[in-house]
């Protein structure tokens, strides 16, 4: 039998959730996204699982953007229309997963794939890697990506990655902020593991809050997410994780995080 088109595997606390294409540069159809739908649906579900990392198959391609083709042929406009919205859940699902994501890229990582990238916190990426939305160049624009782009650079700088279709080198992505880290090709797999490692130490349960209050306060007009945030301060504060981490510093030791 065939290998899935996305492996799941597991870590310690590590998900790694691989899209297993190599030979179509790891581009995503309908099965795909699916896969990865299902993926992330079974992170959230592992309390042993404390950060996710997403990378593709071989060394060519992260992903080479979404394949949308096939996913409604003869089905009609509201069929296809409907298969472009599985790009949308995949960005939901990470968004809403309540656990650290890491990109892991090689290659070139276009189209939908830059995005599936955006979509991650952290994008650690080898030297070797390019981004880019090429979807201008035959007459198309990247729709579903513009959400993670905004998410991760300048308004501006979004705009003329669209409009000009431009490959980003890893060098350039890291100046412009969107890339975490670039490291050579041979040190990626280490590089990722160090920040899996770091996030995986953390409490699990501050993370989550963290986490979604970040991107929640990204969302807001500066007065609400002021309210917002006083009052997740008010609630963490009276966390069990809180107190311990208090305590683990006033007695000189690791904490020992409960995730409640």
């Amino acid at each position: 039998m065939s290998e899935p088109e996305v492996l799941y595997a597991t870590d310690g606390p590590v998900a790694r959730v691989t899209i297993n294409r190599p030979e179509r540069r790891n581009a995503m159809n309908a099965a795909v996204m699916q896969g990865l739908r299902d993926a992330l649906g079974r992170a959230r579900g592992d309390g042993t699982v404390r950060v996710v990392v997403l990378t593709g198959a071989g060394d060519r391609a992260f992903c080479a953007g979404a394949d949308l083709g096939g996913i409604a042929d003869n089905a009609g406009a509201a069929a296809a229309h409907d298969g472009r919205g599985l790009l949308a859940a995949v960005f939901r699902e990470l968004w809403s997963l309540g656990k650290p994501t890491i990109a892991r890229v090689r290659g070139h990582a276009l189209a939908g794939g830059f995005g599936l990238a955006l979509a991650c916190d952290f994008v650690i990426a080898a030297d070797d890697a390019t981004f880019g939305t090429p979807e201008v160049n035959v007459g198309l624009w990247p729709y579903m990506i513009t959400v993670p782009m905004l998410r991760a650079m300048p308004p501006k700088r979004v705009l003329e990655l669209q409009m000009t279709g431009r490959r980003v080198g890893a060098a350039e992505a890291e100046r412009i902020g969107f890339v975490t880290r670039v490291v050579p090709v041979a040190e990626l797999d280490a590089a990722v593991d160090e920040l899996a490692a770091t996030l995986a130490a953390k409490s699990p349960l501050v993370l989550r809050w963290g986490r979604g209050a970040f991107y929640r306060t990204l969302e807001l007009p500066a007065d609400a997410a002021l309210d917002h945030l006083q009052a997740m301060l008010t609630v963490h504060t009276l966390s069990e994780d809180a107190a311990e981490g208090v305590a683990a510093f006033a007695e000189k030791r690791e904490p020992r995080w409960r995730g409640r």
